[in-house]
């Protein structure tokens, strides 16, 4: 008779939600399950790191990220495959809203099928900035980075003729620019809220027309600094 190694349990993978600034932001169910964890797959180990540090957790952390490529799937798959419980972390908020995690929840859920892949919920820039906008977003188009290039300006047009309110993530270096490509597609009375820095120790909201936040931020350049999140009104 030939005994037969019994098959590993497969593991399971949390998602989640971190800090979008302000280290309070985290919920108690995170902490337990990043505490709890085997492992914590995140972008930037030096930024999930003071994080941890921050709350005294002391888990192991591997690298996953946009350049991680077939090695870093290959490496959570074979985590999850020998037992593990992984914990998924992006840098700030919610993993899977314009970030890799989005592909790794799909390609493990590809992989193992019976797998417990569950949501541990918590900070989002998208939905901190929807709370406090006062803008018509009853419902919304979500964006997330708009293009660097191809198809920047058509995309602008398709934003100026949403029913819906339109939502996007710019960068700091290309805040102003997009600005003043809204400025040339919106009318006037089409309000536009910049949401820059959620939570932490310079945040800021500005609301007003497009060509209004263009001279806000061309007369003061501080306020073209940090993350944003871009809420354009709905027609």
């Amino acid at each position: 008779m030939t005994n037969k190694t019994p098959k590993q349990t497969q593991g399971k993978l949390s998602v989640v939600a971190t800090s979008i600034g302000n280290l309070e932001d985290m919920t108690l169910r995170a902490l337990r399950v990043l505490k709890e964890a085997a492992v914590i797959a995140c972008e930037d180990t030096r930024t999930s790191k003071k994080l941890l540090s921050h709350y005294d957790i002391h888990t192991p952390l591997t690298s996953f990220h946009t350049h991680s490529g077939e090695k870093g799937f290959a490496k959570i798959l074979s985590l999850l495959e020998d037992g593990k419980h992984v914990a998924l972390v992006c840098d700030a908020g919610t993993p899977g809203v314009s970030d890799p995690g989005l592909e790794l929840v799909s390609v493990v859920r590809e992989h193992f099928p019976d797998l417990v892949v569950e949501a541990i919920p918590g900070a989002s820039a998208l939905t901190a900035a929807l709370s406090i906008a006062g803008l018509r977003a009853a419902s919304f188009t979500f964006y997330g980075f708009l293009p660097l290039k191809k198809g920047r300006e058509t995309l602008f047009k398709e934003i100026a003729k949403n029913e819906r309110a339109s939502i996007f993530y710019e960068s700091p270096h290309r805040i102003l620019k997009t600005l003043e490509s809204l400025k040339k597609v919106l009318p006037e009375d089409r309000r536009v809220g910049l949401f820059r820095e959620l939570t932490k120790m310079h945040e800021e909201v500005l609301v007003g027309s497009a060509a209004h936040l263009v001279d806000t931020l061309v007369a003061d350049q501080n306020h073209q600094r940090g993350e944003f999140v871009v809420v354009v009104e709905g027609v």
